[in-house]
């Protein structure tokens, strides 16, 4: 008996009623914010006699995990908001984990923190709602008004000591008797250990705000490529469109193989598409400012291509004429030194409708900007909304409603795979319109300048394959669906390069690192930092010594 009253005490100083309180929270955030997290567990270890074991080890340990990372973040009477805060975004993130399979890492927290309000509104539904006021506002609401004062009161440290030593004791204890399975588990599935909510969540927060806070600071702009020369004087001045587009699959355009006929308007061009490029990230905030930097994929940083001339200052410096025009979010500061014209808006766009401003407005007016820089070589980027989802019902007029039934809904996880693709698979034929007509547009001017049109997706998009809807994946762990992206190009009769010396390229390795040599040379222009790169525009490496020398002698030295 007295042992017993002794045992009792003992646990009650240990488990104090904020501590209490604490593992109270622990076990809701586990029981209704991770179910991705066990979905996806559940895919690769099925509940059976031989799984059961590992599977509730793995559930502990992460209800240990959660604990420990709230007795280090709640104390005293900030608890009370502490807690309601982590309720509040543990809510948040496992809507869109649950409905759309997407991580929620630091690059989709930046992608979120860029979002602008019509995107927002395009993420949100009932569904959102609800699970926000059931599993977020309703437990912080009780947390703040209804949990006893006492419940505040702050522990003493050795008593939160004690509690971090019994849960990593506990974590080792249960890891001890599945030890072999968390080695596979850890070493082949890191991407299912990124559900964990809100422990990933929240690592990815403080490196998301660590970047953006402690980024270093670079005075001035660093110049890039300063040793640019015209390698070959043309009577006729470049007239060239770039078109970005948006969350475009490779595989979903029918001149790549797709059976559907998603290209009938492109397949009739003589157009280039490149059937092996690699996007530099999985969303549009890494990927387009990548693509225009000097900096590979593996190289890239925000906070150094932000302070660093990319293609587009380069080429201004040059002399060439700049535009970018934007039907999407903006350029993720690639034109902040060039003309920016936003066309999301009927204030510019005469093409909009219900529900939205279409891509093809951005056409609009351009003979203009021509006419003005008649002087002068031109390059336009066009950033096309093209296939952003989750409602790419909304990206396509009624017109291009070919494929039906359709997804009418952001809330994919509630339509049929089939409603999925023939919602997606529409927006692509609309791209196929939009495509078409600014070649139609560079037609005009073919027979006085060299024109041409190269299109490059920033990214792909999972369209349910895995249970992952969207993009924005880590790129190490990215399924191919979002780093595999569509490239095409199409060269006017008077273009330095021609379909003969480009088409043996259609098959090569290439990516968005090479983007910004391309334009280099697109535009004539031999620098020593494209001297080894391997662009877009180049020759076949089998024919380089034969073609290039009678071809190009001069640029040849220039391009690799």
């Amino acid at each position: 008996m007295k042992m017993f009253t002794m045992l009792t005490r003992a646990l009650r100083a240990l488990f104090t009623p904020q501590i209490c309180l604490i593992w109270g929270a622990s076990l809701w955030l586990m029981l209704t914010s991770n179910h991705a997290l066990f979905e996806h567990l559940l895919n690769l270890y099925p509940w059976n006699a031989h799984n059961a074991g590992f599977i509730v080890s793995i559930g502990l340990f992460f209800t240990f995990s959660i604990t420990l990372w709230l007795m280090l973040l709640a104390h005293g009477k900030s608890a009370r908001w502490v807690l309601a805060i982590i309720l509040l975004s543990a809510a948040w993130a496992a809507y869109y984990m649950d409905e759309f399979g997407v991580i929620i890492d630091h690059v989709m927290l930046d992608n979120a923190a860029k979002t602008d309000t019509q995107e927002v509104m395009g993420l949100l539904s009932w569904g959102f709602v609800i699970k926000m006021l059931l599993l977020g506002v309703l437990p912080a609401w009780v947390l703040i008004k209804k949990v006893p004062a006492r419940f505040f009161q702050r522990d003493p440290i050795m008593v939160r000591i004690k509690q971090i030593a019994l849960l990593l004791v506990g974590m080792i204890l249960v890891v001890m008797p599945c030890s072999a399975d968390y080695a596979t588990f850890v070493r082949e599935h890191k991407m299912v250990r990124m559900y964990a909510n809100p422990t990933f969540f929240h690592y990815s927060l403080v490196k998301w705000a660590s970047k953006k806070i402690f980024a270093h600071s670079i005075s001035g702009l660093q110049k890039t490529a300063t040793d640019t020369v015209n390698v070959e004087a043309d009577q006729h001045h470049e007239l060239i469109i770039m078109v970005v587009g948006e969350t475009a699959r490779f595989d979903r355009f029918s001149l790549n193989g797709y059976p559907r006929d998603t290209n009938p308007r492109l397949s009739k061009e003589a157009v280039v598409s490149f059937k092996q490029v690699s996007s530099c990230g999985t969303s549009t905030g890494v990927s387009v400012p990548c693509m225009f930097s000097m900096l590979t994929r593996k190289q890239y940083d925000e906070d150094k291509a932000l302070h660093m001339e990319n293609a587009l200052d380069v080429l201004h410096r040059e002399g060439v004429k700049v535009l970018w025009r934007d039907n999407n979010s903006d350029s993720k500061g690639v034109a902040l030194r060039v003309p920016y014209e936003d066309f999301r808006s009927p204030a510019h766009n005469p093409v909009c409708d219900d529900n939205e401003c279409r891509d093809i407005g951005m056409l609009s007016g351009l003979d203009k900007f021509v006419e003005k820089n008649k002087d002068h070589d031109i390059l336009i980027v066009l950033h096309q909304m093209g296939n952003h989802g989750p409602e790419y019902y909304r990206r396509y007029p009624d017109a291009f409603k070919k494929f039906t039934p359709i997804c009418k809904t952001g809330r994919l996880s509630e339509c049929s795979q089939q409603e999925i693709d023939n919602s997606y698979d529409n927006a692509i034929l609309y791209t196929d319109y939009f495509l078409s007509e600014v070649i139609q547009f560079l037609k005009k001017y073919d027979s006085k300048r060299e024109t041409a049109m190269l299109y490059v997706a920033d990214h792909g998009e999972s369209l349910g394959e895995h249970g992952i809807y969207l993009h924005a994946a880590p790129y190490m762990i990215a399924p191919k669906e979002q780093t595999h992206v569509p490239a095409i190009l199409w060269v006017g009769q008077h273009f330095d390069y021609q379909l003969p010396q480009i088409t043996p390229y259609a098959e090569y390795t290439l990516s968005h690192d090479d983007v910004f040599c391309t334009l280099l040379t697109a535009y004539e222009l031999k620098s020593e930092v494209c001297h080894a790169e391997f662009g877009w525009l180049a020759q076949n490496r089998e024919l380089q010594e034969e073609q290039r020398k009678h071809l190009h002698p001069i640029k040849a030295s220039g391009t690799n």
